[in-house]
């Protein structure tokens, strides 16, 4: 019975998607569901932007997969400048098509 249980849990296994964050992989068992949604959900100067961003960056430089980034609160200009610091050239990566970033504004008393 052991053995049938372990080969059922392998072959429902989800596939993954890697990051490319130091040591994200590994806690997670390989990355990401693919092909699946993941909510990141967090307060205020926890990482969620950073996390995002460098796991489209990657994708986009390590695994030539594209990526879309939506922001609510960067300004994409913000979003470049302040991932510049970090080494991310975005405006490279949206020249090339890798990347499309977009800011929706949404005035709070709208929400």
């Amino acid at each position: 019975m052991i053995e049938e249980k372990s080969s059922t849990l392998k072959e429902n296994h989800l596939e993954k998607s890697p990051i490319g964050i130091t040591g994200f992989d590994e806690i997670t068992d390989g990355g990401l569901p693919k092909c699946r949604a993941t909510l990141v959900y967090r307060s205020a100067g926890s990482g969620k932007t950073l996390m995002a961003m460098e796991f489209l960056v990657k994708g986009a430089q390590k695994y030539d997969e594209p990526g879309v980034f939506i922001a609510f609160e960067e300004t994409y200009d913000e979003l470049v400048q302040n991932f510049n610091y970090l080494g991310f050239c975005l405006d490279d990566l949206v020249a090339k098509k890798k990347l499309a970033v977009d800011y929706v504004y949404i005035d709070k008393s709208d929400i």
